[in-house]
């Protein structure tokens, strides 16, 4: 399964944390780990790359982590948005495949 965990500070979205494997069909053909991973690598891409925004980001086998400032989260909170919105209806499609969950800082 894939843990989806959004950071948050009251209403502002200053990131996520991504952990484990969907087990939705076998490596290489896992429709939704490649919509999660997409969907997760297009939002850390469009914020540092396009936007500009620092963040700290942490990739390894199965696991993704992106988070920001207070401040610059600020600047990237409709992409944040979008891709909580975009998992959140994935979850809802594939839930005994992907688990949201929100953590407060």
């Amino acid at each position: 399964m894939i843990n989806i965990c959004f950071i948050k500070d009251k209403n502002l979205l200053l990131g996520f944390e991504m952990n484990g494997h969907s087990g939705y069909a076998e490596q290489g053909s896992d429709i939704v780990c490649a919509s999660v991973s997409s969907a997760a690598y297009m939002t850390a891409n469009t914020i540092t790359e396009i936007i500009g925004v620092p963040a700290y980001i942490e990739v390894n086998d199965g696991y993704m982590m992106m988070k920001l400032t207070s401040h610059d989260a600020l600047k990237a909170q409709d992409i944040l948005r979008g891709l909580e919105l975009h998992i959140n209806e994935l979850s809802q499609q594939y839930q005994i495949n992907i688990t949201v969950n929100y953590s407060e800082v």
